[in-house]
């Protein structure tokens, strides 16, 4: 069964060449475009972990992972400047050939393999994966109700309550769907049009008779 990483990664985690446990997430929590914040949620809540950000384009920030791409680069890249291929399927099986003899090969600091250290140090401590798949998201903050009782996201207006006329209001996008939010309460929920200029509206948003709105 799959497995995630705890909260605590270890220093063996980062050894394991070809392994995603540990894996650094890069991202900003708050990015600004035209007056209002996107956020990306790249971390699940149910999920636990940390992410350990790192400076771009600064190698001497995660040192440790520089020095595994470079062990791949000797052990398995190196191996292969001779050998040639003819199908993507047998380049592959000679990598994970390759990787396997790596992680098998014993580190003199240490006296083991990264092998025996993951299985020994790590492998007890993984959880079991969430049972729903991770959705990527983006957040719009502070999106101002327009008197027709819809937001504009992406070049698209979708409907609110209409009694939240100017208020502001989130939004969380994903690929397929939009979630409109309330002082963190969840107003709204529609599927995701990519038709810009169009609006999408919900019946149930709409007042029962006309409404005078200042």
């Amino acid at each position: 069964m799959a497995r995630a990483a705890p909260a605590g990664r270890s220093q063996t985690t980062r050894r394991v060449v070809g392994g995603t446990a540990g894996d650094r997430v890069r991202h900003r929590d708050r990015r600004h475009f035209g007056g209002s914040a996107r956020r990306s949620d790249l971390q699940p809540p149910d999920v636990p972990s940390a992410t350990n950000s790192t400076t771009e384009a600064k190698p001497r920030d995660k040192a440790k992972i520089e020095v595994a791409v470079q062990v791949a680069e000797r052990w398995i890249l190196a191996r292969l400047r001779h050998e040639t291929f003819f199908a993507l399927a047998a380049l592959n099986a000679r990598i994970a050939e390759l990787l396997a003899d790596l992680n098998a090969r014993p580190m003199r600091l240490y006296r083991a393999s990264r092998r025996d250290l993951f299985e020994r140090l790590d492998q007890p401590a993984l959880r079991a994966l969430p049972a729903e798949a991770f959705v990527y998201s983006e957040w719009k903050v502070g999106a101002r109700v327009n008197i027709d009782h819809h937001i504009e996201l992406h070049g698209h207006y979708y409907s609110v309550p209409y009694a939240l006329i100017h208020e502001h209001v989130d939004a969380r996008l994903t690929a397929t769907t939009v979630e409109i939010f309330h002082r963190g309460q969840r107003v709204a929920a529609h599927r995701r049009s990519v038709s810009r200029g169009q609006p999408t509206t919900d019946p149930a948003h709409m007042p029962k008779a006309p409404v005078a709105v200042r």
